[in-house]
């Protein structure tokens, strides 16, 4: 094992890197160290430069953000069109690839990877041409102060490099939940990033962790299973053409993330799904475009890992170079049919349904015996001895929430406009405020009848489980509130943020009367969709019973034509320091959906 280690090792360091003077000034800690080490940040900072001196018709090194620590996130921009900014590539139709390594900035990979796939791309010995038709963001780590909380036991259970940086933020913030809520510094200056250049694809590389088992990475993208159906076909096609590169150049990829459903017990097998979006998957395909989570193996060696990220960086390239411009007019038809999901029953999340197949998966041999410890079962693996385990994998996804959208838009009442404005403006989300004070407008109000907290916060929030009913009410609205439309291309990421639909994936399973079925879908064969009942996670505080938590207008409530979704606040503190004042989660108990015109 050791001797086969040394010489991929030797391999990536002498074979894959060139030779020449302007490869060896480029050359990262990792190569030089035959891929036992990672560097420090300080040498990201010097490698942007170094490649913009090198390539100066090709690469601009920019700096788009800054951490809470005060350092400077970098993002390299590589193109052999000449279109390094964001107005020549407009103006040159070209599709935009975002890279992005180290959101967990001890599964490191994508770093080292990313700059030797760069490199060798611009020298012309990898996806020759690939730059030509495509701009190229390179994010090498986006948690830059996790990544300089640098330490050999960051990551046990991983081998490699010798020493790496902390999985969250110097706020204790993990930026793989954060982009919904966008809370983190970091996550608001990618959130820029990407509303500025408009990504096609985003590839997010990381590290998985559990069992040990001869795959050494999972390639999964949506939209497949989610997301705008006219986008899922490619999506497959784009998973599908990279897993088979893979295959060819001696990984063993997977289609799914490869974690036990017992975590514990590889008898227990898969089960796939479609990630929320708090997560990169789940949160660029309610924006009409691409996104690769990327995962190689933790118990996999550096230069494995290294390798095998480094390939489907160029793979990628290749794909974007060959489909981004058709991809791209695939996006530019998922936007305007996202404006216009008007009163129709739009998915929002998705699970697996009970039907199961046995698949072949090749692992290792392993016993399972009591923990001198705690006496709970252990299992035990021995690497020596591979085995091809049958188990059983769910890959059969089902709609498990949709929500019915507004027939015009949501209203955010005036006394809360300023902060869910902040929160939309991060996402790009179009809005307006309205100038005149209307008066007893008639709504449709979700009046909560229960309200259970969770037993546990999430990153100072608290999520709230609601249970009531819609009912008729009127309102006052008065001047400054927010009129947040449907009819716009991230309509399906509007819907996610401000209705209340993000409840537990319940499927229901009888009819009964208005306020009594808490599930978020409806009955097989029922005509209404989501009019009955809603269970909302949204953010409360303890002193308070959320009164509302408006949401787009049910498909069985006609109303009339100037009817209005009106919803109260309810907000939960923000823990932090006592020099943090509160900041409240963007729920929907802060907004109203209206289906009459919008003057202002």
């Amino acid at each position: 094992m050791k001797s086969a280690t040394l010489m991929l090792a030797m391999a990536l360091a002498s074979g894959v890197c060139a030779t020449t003077g302007i490869a060896a000034e480029l050359r990262t800690v990792a190569e030089r160290s035959g891929f036992s080490k990672t560097g420090r940040y300080q040498e990201v900072i010097a490698l942007c430069s170094e490649f913009q001196r090198v390539y100066p018709e090709a690469v601009r090194c920019i700096e788009f953000g800054r951490t809470p620590e005060g350092r400077p996130m970098q993002a390299l921009i590589a193109s052999t069109s000449g279109a390094l900014d964001v107005q020549q590539a407009r103006q040159r139709k070209l599709p935009v690839l975002l890279v992005q390594g180290g959101i967990h900035a001890g599964e490191i990979d994508g770093k080292d990877a990313g700059f030797l796939a760069l490199r060798e791309v611009l020298d012309g010995k990898a996806a020759k041409g690939a730059l030509a038709k495509q701009v190229l963001l390179f994010v090498s780590v986006f948690n830059v102060d996790g990544h300089e909380r640098f330490g050999a036991w960051s990551r046990p259970n991983q081998r490699g490099p010798e020493a790496m940086g902390w999985r969250t933020t110097a706020q204790n913030y993990n930026l793989n939940r954060d982009y919904a809520k966008a809370d983190s510094a970091e996550m608001q200056a990618m959130l820029r990033l990407v509303n500025e250049w408009d990504p096609i694809a985003t590839i997010d590389l990381h590290v998985t962790n559990g069992a040990k088992f001869e795959h050494d990475i999972a390639i999964m993208v949506e939209p497949v299973h989610a997301g705008d159906a006219g986008l899922r076909s490619a999506g497959l096609a784009f998973r599908d053409a990279v897993i088979a590169t893979l295959g060819e150049q001696g990984s063993l990829p997977l289609p799914f993330y490869p974690s036990f459903k017992d975590f514990a017990d590889p008898t227990s097998g898969f089960v796939d799904g479609v990630s929320t979006p708090r997560f990169s998957t789940g949160y660029f395909q309610l924006r009409n475009r691409f996104a690769m989570l990327v995962e190689t193996h933790a118990w996999k060696d550096y230069p494995t890992r290294v390798r095998s990220t480094r390939n489907t960086v160029i793979a990628v390239l290749e794909q974007i170079a060959a489909h981004g411009a058709d991809w791209q007019q695939l996006a530019a038809a998922a936007d305007a049919a996202a404006m216009q999901l008007a009163g129709k029953l739009v998915p929002l999340e998705y699970s697996a349904t009970a039907a199961t197949r046995e698949i072949e998966f090749r692992g290792y041999a392993y016993t399972r015996t009591p923990s001198a410890v705690s006496g709970a079962l252990v299992t035990r693996y021995d690497e020596t001895t591979p085995q091809v385990w049958r188990v059983p994998l769910r890959d059969q996804l089902e709609v498990s929430r949709s929500v019915t959208a507004p027939a015009a838009g949501y209203l955010v009442p005036a006394a809360h406009a300023a902060w869910v404005a902040e929160r939309l403006d991060r996402h790009g989300i179009e809005y307006r405020r309205l100038e005149v004070a209307k008066a007893q407008l008639p709504v449709q109000a979700f009046r909560a009848s229960k309200a259970t907290p969770a037993t546990q916060s999430v990153e100072g929030h608290l999520r709230m489980t609601l249970e009531g009913e819609w009912k008729e009410e009127r309102r006052d609205l008065a001047a400054g509130a927010l009129f947040v439309p449907v009819a716009q291309p991230k309509a399906r990421l509007l819907m996610a943020l401000l209705a209340p639909s993000t409840c537990p994936p319940r499927r229901a399973t009888r009819r009964s009367t208005p306020g009594s079925r808490t599930s978020c879908e409806p009955p097989a064969g029922s005509p209404t969709s989501t009019s009955a009942c809603k269970t909302a996670w949204c953010s409360s505080p303890a002193s308070s019973t959320p009164t509302s938590t408006g949401c787009g207008p049910p498909s069985s409530r006609a109303g009339p034509k100037t009817s209005l979704r009106w919803s109260t606040s309810s907000r939960s503190p923000r823990r932090r320091s006592s020099s943090s004042s509160p900041r409240p989660e963007p729920c929907a108990s802060s907004v109203a959906a209206w289906s009459g015109p919008c003057r202002s």
